[in-house]
């Protein structure tokens, strides 16, 4: 048995406490209801409610939620990652200019591969964030992360189109035109 420390004190109240009923009718404080609101948001996806569960203990359940709640955040941080990409690759590609050498080169085909890879390998980029029970739902996580990385190829397929590399006029198709052969000739001007 551990001995009984000399300095503690309880901070919390009980029902027979003073001010216990008072303070029961106090809204929370704005912090924790974003956290009371997310735990309830995750109670209702997963179908789990600490009420329902009479085996396992209120902080063993309040702790689970809680894991759920940082693995669904820690999925929406990756989901947001290639939004920061964005800005930094577009600075960069801005920076190259427009004429071809080496440096723009390769900094605009690291714009075009990295979301290609990004976007190939979504699962696993949240394979950290699963749960053995599959209560963490990571659709919208993964949702966005695809479609951030698609912007960031819009703008790395921006760059070679400004640095002309992309065939987007019709002299860049000129090889695949069939040009007529003229059967007859005549002598006479229209």
């Amino acid at each position: 048995m551990a001995p009984k420390r000399r300095w503690s004190v309880n901070l919390n109240l009980t029902e027979n406490d003073v001010g216990y009923a008072a303070l029961k009718h106090k809204p929370a404080p704005c912090d924790m209801r974003i956290v009371q609101s997310v735990e309830k948001q995750m109670e209702r996806k997963s179908g789990y409610s600490i009420k329902d569960d009479a085996v396992a203990s209120a902080a063993e359940n309040k702790q689970a939620v809680a894991i759920r709640a940082r693995k669904q955040s820690k999925a929406m941080s990756i989901a947001l990652s290639p939004g920061k990409q964005i800005a930094m690759n577009g600075f960069m590609l801005w920076m190259s200019g427009r004429n071809l050498n080496i440096f723009s080169i390769s900094i605009t085909s690291m714009a075009i591969m990295s979301p290609v890879k990004g976007i190939l390998s979504v699962s696993n980029a949240f394979r950290s964030c699963e749960d053995p029970d599959g209560k963490v739902d990571l659709t919208s996580s993964k949702a966005l992360f695809v479609l951030l990385n698609f912007a960031w190829l819009g703008v790395g397929m921006y760059k070679m189109a400004t640095m002309k590399l992309l065939p987007l006029t019709s002299a860049d198709w000129e090889g695949y035109v069939v040009w007529k052969d003229v059967l007859e000739t005549s002598s006479i001007p229209p």
